[in-house]
């Protein structure tokens, strides 16, 4: 099947049987192309002896280790139709994973990502607030995964502005002044988790004791890039939503995961607080001791398989985070698929979400 019928389907439409039929195929296809086009993808898979008419489902597809692209330059196609290059989040001395992209697959991915979101925040463009500052996107041909989300999620909104300056300091001047423009209207909110809390958060909460009070009743905020620092300050999820809903009325939050490696197949939470898998992607938990699958509700590293990656092998990752699936099929929120959470990096990793190495550079 081609990514343009996937793009066709309802993303949580499908049961894990119909999804397993549609994935299998097009990573058998994708393990197929990428053995053919990068040299070093296709020594990997010699080294292992694997053999593609062995494959019988998703967890037969060979998984590379995230960190493989911060050691090797993965590409399945040739230099000159690179249009981007991504480079992953890192704190002071981490290497970079390096992800290069050609037209074809930075397309798919945003497209992807528009189904997924929208089925959270609806189909429409609405007026955007980036909780960010704007230098953040100025080099558009290579720049981090913290750009690369502000630059995705921009497609939401049909005018946007940064609440942040380049100081990090929270305009207030100019989100009251586009707030009273788009009086009554839904708000599109997005930003990186810690930044989020830290500069926006802590300055409504500020602001508010001071007398000045902002409605975001009518907003819908989606945030992401890991909760390592803000789990420090005995900050979860539920104080998150409880402490926005306080201080500006801002009720309808969700969370999601992913990554730089497999951009576009991202995982949103629900309404019930549960990420979930779209038909562009699955999650798959496996043990440490041999990798071998783990249980519904058995805790494991995380594996994670995308059908977009045309132009890098990135279709089948091992994550250094570990989590568990909850379920399958049967989430009250009535989304079809996998629904996990994640409980934290796996010990000895290096941080490398947007938020979280933000977070361990802030102040720095």
């Amino acid at each position: 099947m081609t990514f343009d019928e996937i793009l066709n389907i309802s993303p949580y439409s499908l049961d894990g049987e119909e999804k397993e039929k549609l994935l299998i195929g097009r990573l058998a296809e994708l393990t197929k192309f990428h053995r053919k086009n990068c040299p070093e993808y296709a020594r990997i898979l010699e080294s292992m002896d694997f053999k593609s008419d062995k494959v019988r489902s998703c967890t037969d597809i060979p998984f590379l280790p995230v960190r493989l692209f911060k050691e090797l330059d993965l590409r399945s196609v040739p230099a000159e139709v690179v249009v981007k290059t991504m480079t992953s989040s890192g704190t002071t001395g981490q290497k970079v994973s390096k992800i290069y992209l050609d037209r074809a697959t930075s397309s798919n991915q945003q497209k992807a990502m528009v189904k997924i979101v929208s089925e959270f925040t609806g189909s429409g463009r609405m007026p955007m607030i980036l909780i960010d500052c704007p230098g953040v996107v100025r080099n558009r041909t290579m720049f981090s995964a913290r750009g690369a989300g502000i630059l995705g999620f921009s497609v939401f909104g049909a005018k946007r502005m940064y609440a942040l300056d380049d100081d990090m300091r929270f305009n207030v001047e100019k989100v009251r002044e586009f707030l009273d423009e788009h009086r009554g209207q839904k708000i599109f909110l997005f930003g990186f988790t810690f930044i989020v809390w830290q500069h926006f958060y802590k300055e409504l909460k500020r602001l508010r004791e001071e007398g000045t009070v902002f409605d975001f009743s009518h907003a819908v905020l989606v945030h992401g890039g890991g909760w390592k620092k803000l789990a420090s300050q005995a900050v979860g999820p539920e104080a998150f939503r409880r402490e926005f809903e306080r201080v500006c009325g801002l009720r309808h939050i969700h969370d999601y995961y992913g990554m730089v490696e497999q951009t576009g197949c991202i995982y949103m939470e629900c309404e019930c607080g549960h990420l979930h898998a779209s038909i562009f992607s699955d999650v798959i938990i496996r043990r440490p001791v041999d990798f071998s699958e783990c249980a519904v509700g058995e805790s494991g590293i995380i594996q994670v398989v995308s059908a977009i990656p045309e132009s890098y092998p990135g279709h089948s990752l091992l994550t250094e985070d570990e989590g568990v699936i909850l379920g399958e099929d049967d989430c009250p929120c009535g989304r079809k698929g996998k629904y996990f959470k994640i409980n934290g990096r796996l010990k000895n990793a290096e941080i490398r979400g947007c938020s979280d190495t933000y977070a361990d550079n802030f102040g720095s």
